[in-house]
């Protein structure tokens, strides 16, 4: 006889807990609610002080009009007062003692409204001063998110908020930006890890071709044509490499220096010229121009690129005879400037903002020039805004341009 099936055993129990449900939200302690209750309460007690002095002045008041503003002395009415006449008739003392007392009356009324308005006036010092301190106190969280918000604008994204204090709406978005700094700071990792293993992936290869075609190339036997091939293949493979260099600095620079010295801007325009100086002579330009001192704080190799890239430029792009580019430093208004102007073709002003775009040049085609890859400007922008600072170009007249860079001190 077959045995009866075995009972169907219960199903396992979830060894996750579930979510607390959060409480309704007009039961939470919500900002709204709280500076509800927090100026409903000052508004409360105010009117309970403002009503309790007007009482008590009521009080004084009616107890100064209530007092008669005569006496009978001798059968005769006597008033320090009212200006009774001993001969008037009945009728003629009932009305001058009837305006005596609104006389009386009206002075009390005057003396109330002055005190209450006096009063008014020292509650609302003590209102608004109050009121004051308890917003100071209840938005002082803000204060605390905005000061992270800049400490992060300088790139240090490992601060955090950490507001304590009770579920509101500030907690909230003190914890979403505690949140978005968590994955700004991953992130930011991630291309930092990028940038370093792009740079050896892409610089390994090219190095090894360099280094093959260099040996090739000076073998006595090999033959004409192959030496002109490797030159060719030499150059291209050169130009790979300033590419690759170029974006990978653009990659790094984009980010603000976190570590600074002092740095001048006179020596580092020095040494620039110093570099382009073999290059200048060859396509007959003249370097010249007064350095003043110009310290300020930054990375020293960023910005010898960003005055390399300058000069570089200014050299490159001159006219054939009679060229000349000026380099000067100074220190005004508080900031360090680096100015860097040549003689060259006409540059139209619209065509200003281009030249800072990766891969553009003036009127020239993004391959089969010998004059860069097209990132010198690019690199340039992206470095000083990293410090901080700006690059301005602007048109000269008669040909030319003039590159402005501040930074500040």
């Amino acid at each position: 006889m077959p045995s009866a099936p075995a009972p169907p055993t219960a199903p396992p129990k979830p060894t996750w807990e579930p979510k607390q449900q959060e409480p309704p939200y007009w039961l939470r302690p919500t900002i709204r609610i709280r500076l509800t209750l927090l100026y409903g309460g000052m508004f409360l007690i105010a009117g309970i002080l403002l009503l309790s002095i007007i009482y008590m002045l009521a009080a004084q008041a009616l107890h100064v009009g209530s007092e008669l503003p005569f006496k009978i002395v001798s059968g005769q009415v006597r008033s320090d007062v009212c200006n009774f006449n001993d001969k008037s008739t009945p009728d003629a003392f009932n009305a001058a003692m009837n305006s005596c007392v609104n006389h009386q009356r009206q002075q009390a009324l005057d003396t109330l409204l002055n005190r209450s308005l006096l009063a008014l006036v020292g509650l609302s010092v003590i209102a608004f001063a109050f009121g004051y301190a308890m917003a100071g106190r209840v938005l002082s969280p803000l204060g605390r998110i905005t000061r992270t918000a800049r400490r992060v604008a300088g790139t240090d994204l490992s601060r955090r908020i950490e507001l304590d204090g009770p579920d509101d709406e500030l907690k909230e978005l003190a914890d979403t930006f505690d949140e978005m700094l968590d994955r700004l700071e991953r992130a930011f990792t991630a291309q930092q890890r990028f940038v370093g293993n792009a740079s050896h992936e892409l610089r390994t290869p090219l190095a090894i071709n360099r280094t093959l075609l260099e040996v090739h190339l000076s073998d006595p036997l090999a033959p004409p044509e192959l030496k002109q091939l490797g030159k060719t293949l030499l150059a291209t493979n050169e130009r790979s490499e300033q590419l690759v260099e170029g974006l990978l600095l653009l990659a790094r620079s984009d980010n603000q220096i976190v570590e600074r010295k002092p740095v001048d801007l006179a020596e580092v325009a020095s040494r620039a010229i110093d570099q382009t100086r073999g290059e200048a002579v060859e396509r007959g330009v003249e370097i010249r121009g007064e350095r003043a001192p110009a310290v300020v704080q930054g990375n020293g190799v960023l910005l010898e690129r960003i005055a390399l890239n300058l000069v570089q430029n200014a050299v490159r792009y001159n006219v054939p005879e009679d060229g000349w580019v000026e380099v000067t430093t100074e220190l005004q208004g508080g900031q360090a400037l680096l100015v860097v102007s040549n003689t060259g073709p006409v540059v139209p002003a619209y065509e200003i903002d281009n030249l800072f775009e990766p891969f553009r040049r003036l009127r020239t085609e993004r391959t089969g020039s010998d004059k860069g890859v097209g990132l010198g400007l690019s690199i340039a922008r992206s470095v000083a805004r990293a410090h901080g600072g700006r690059i301005i170009a602007e048109p000269r007249e008669g040909g030319g341009l003039v590159m402005r860079v501040s930074l500040p001190v």
